[in-house]
């Protein structure tokens, strides 16, 4: 069985600008991944380049064993690989229901989107605009969600999000990955991604400083010296 992704030597940036250097990454299908590190240290880059964001400057990225290196987004999505930004970028002048169908894909179907999500179900006459920031990221989901990727790539999910939202996100996150989906988990919230996930990544300079089981970092003086933060085991 292919692996979900595959990076091989990738740098990658903006422009000109290297970002990432020399990237190697193997996700195995069905993993559940959480790539954490300090403000600027390539994770929202990271996540772009695999999908076809940035400037790809040298390496080769593989979706199910297929070299998508030369692909826009759109065609990555087609072969299942979804992404929710950081910016959620909702179209916020039309109504939650409007937003979901303007994504939907193969079989995706409002049902299953409004079962993982009830509250756009109460809310799906209402404009993008008018939600709450809880809503709008739950939108940013569901909508990726209509095109129908096995592997999904979370950045920064809960950032701003009240406590309970963030624990609501949480479950889906883990009802998505139950599914078999592949899911890379992009969060400063470290407690919540490693949590959840079975591998983690720590990044500092465009580049993987650590690769290992999430559960071996709690307790790590590995969190503290790369991001500044220490977790109890």
């Amino acid at each position: 069985m292919a692996d979900a992704l595959r990076l091989e030597n990738v740098t990658a940036g903006y422009g000109p600008t290297h970002v990432l250097n020399g990237i190697d990454l193997v996700i195995p299908r069905g993993e559940r991944l959480a790539v954490i590190g300090r403000n600027g240290a390539g994770k929202t880059t990271l996540l772009a380049t695999m999908m076809g964001l940035t400037k790809l400057h040298g390496g080769t990225v593989s979706l199910n064993g297929q070299a998508v290196s030369a692909l826009p987004p759109h065609r990555r999505n087609s072969a299942g690989l979804g992404l929710v930004p950081q910016t959620r970028d909702i179209f916020k002048s039309l109504s939650v229901e409007e937003n979901l169908l303007a994504a939907q894909r193969g079989e995706a179907t409002l049902e299953e989107a409004y079962a993982l999500f009830p509250r756009l179900k109460e809310r799906r006459r209402n404009g993008g605009g008018q939600l709450s920031g809880g809503e709008q990221q739950m939108l940013a989901i569901a909508r990726t969600l209509m095109t129908g990727p096995q592997t999904l790539l979370l950045d920064e999910p809960l950032e701003g999000l009240a406590p309970v939202i963030c624990e609501q996100l949480m479950q889906v996150f883990e009802s998505l990955a139950a599914e078999g989906r592949t899911v890379v988990l992009v969060e400063q919230h470290a407690e919540a991604a490693l949590n959840f996930a079975a591998r983690a990544l720590i990044m500092t300079g465009g580049a993987i400083v650590h690769d290992g089981p999430a559960s071996a970092l709690k307790g790590s003086d590995l969190l503290e010296r790369h991001i500044g933060v220490a977790l109890a085991t």
